[in-house]
């Protein structure tokens, strides 16, 4: 059975979110060592209301080799993310964590890509 992962959280699953969000980005950039990891932005995260799992989204910039790489990295080091987040929040219950792509900076390119190409050919055609 998979987890619910709900859009529209509670202001006390916010909060718990934001936190969880804070100590993944820095437990990254200060401990995770694997060097197929580069610089990464803890963008999101999604737990669910029973705080089973979270589900962290990461912008990939920069990795060695390749985002899905540094996915797989970051994934590898899962557990040392999770015991940074039971040491330093002290929740009931610390949920399973997941590294997720976030797709939004290539989505927004892409959107820009097709408005250049619109201005282009609207430029073109009005000439």
């Amino acid at each position: 059975m998979s987890a619910q992962f709900t859009p529209m959280a509670s202001s006390r699953m916010r909060r718990v979110d934001e936190a969880i969000r804070e100590v993944a980005a820095d437990t990254i950039t200060k401990q995770v060592k694997d060097p197929r990891v580069g610089f990464v932005t803890v963008t999101d995260v999604q737990t669910t209301p029973d705080l089973s799992s979270a589900r962290v989204h990461v912008s990939v910039f920069k990795a060695p080799s390749g985002s899905d790489d540094c996915l797989e990295a970051l994934n590898s080091a899962h557990g040392l993310v999770q015991r940074e987040l039971a040491r330093q929040l002290r929740l009931k219950r610390t949920p399973t964590i997941e590294f997720v792509l976030d797709a939004t900076p290539a989505k927004a390119a892409r959107v820009e890509q097709i408005l250049e190409q619109v201005i282009d050919d609207d430029s073109i055609q009005t000439q």
